[in-house]
């Protein structure tokens, strides 16, 4: 059975080869980036039943924007693949302060899921994009009061979202499946080559393993879990995000960023 599909952050990397092969068996995939002219080329690349969003996530109001549109288009969602992130940037503190990783990796995801809810069927599925890099979120740092270099900002912002995720599920009874999913260390991927200055590994690893969190069996009733695809196996997150008391400061930060943006 087809199903329709978003992949955000699919003009290149692992985004762009899950799409190919969700395109290559007959699902309807929806493409997003921020630059048109890339998301042409890879819609070609790509091939089948797809269409292209334009949107530039550490915007929010581009987030509400690209959902809008999404809802005009399409009265059902069955997976969203929260995929679009960010570890290095020419400019990381945005214009209101705010760190580019947070607001891409964590707060866009967040919002855009929360703006699609209302489309995607209890038995549909959201993939978030976690990482092996993890560490206790520093939520005055998420709100852009205290500077962080590249990889601290990137692994809080991965357990943030991880933490959403879990919380999210636990909260929302009749939500979708919600999974946050580590694709793999150090896969081919332009963020990894620029990041770390490595070649990689098969990006495959990490596009199976997508796409196994989207459509496949074992995923079905794994709602709030954290797979550890290093492992290829459910594991615990970070123990931050088993705290209560950090989970609780972390999604009162997340919900009033997003409350600044209504």
């Amino acid at each position: 059975m087809t199903k329709t599909i978003l992949i955000t952050g699919s003009t290149d990397g692992i985004g762009l080869l899950t799409a190919k092969k969700l395109a290559a068996d007959g699902h309807k995939v929806l493409l997003h980036g921020r630059n048109a002219a890339k998301l042409e080329r890879a819609a070609n690349e790509v091939g089948g039943n797809v269409e292209t969003y334009a949107a530039d996530l550490s915007d929010l109001s581009a987030v509400r924007k690209l959902a809008e549109s999404i809802r005009a288009g399409h009265d059902k969602l069955d997976v969203l693949i929260n995929n679009a992130g960010v570890l290095k940037a020419p400019q990381t503190v945005l214009e209101n302060g705010q760190d580019i990783r947070f607001v891409v990796n964590t707060l866009a995801p967040y919002l855009l899921t929360e703006l699609l809810l209302p489309i995607i069927p209890a038995e549909g599925r959201v993939v978030n994009l976690s990482s092996a890099a993890q560490a206790p979120v520093n939520t005055k740092a998420m709100q852009g009061n205290v500077p962080l270099a590249d990889m601290e900002a990137y692994a809080q912002s991965k357990l943030a979202i991880t933490i959403w995720t879990q919380d999210w599920a636990k909260s929302q009874a009749e939500a979708p499946v919600m999974i946050a999913v580590n694709p793999g260390s150090l896969l081919a991927s332009k963020m990894v080559k620029e990041g770390f200055g490595v070649a990689g590994n098969d990006m495959n690893i990490g596009a199976d393993i997508l796409i196994d969190a989207a459509l496949g069996e074992r995923f079905a009733d794994a709602s709030g879990a954290y797979f550890d695809n290093d492992s290829g196996a459910f594991a615990n997150p970070h123990a931050a995000a088993l705290d209560e008391d950090h989970v609780a400061d972390v999604m009162a930060s997340i919900r009033g960023l997003i409350s600044r943006t209504d």
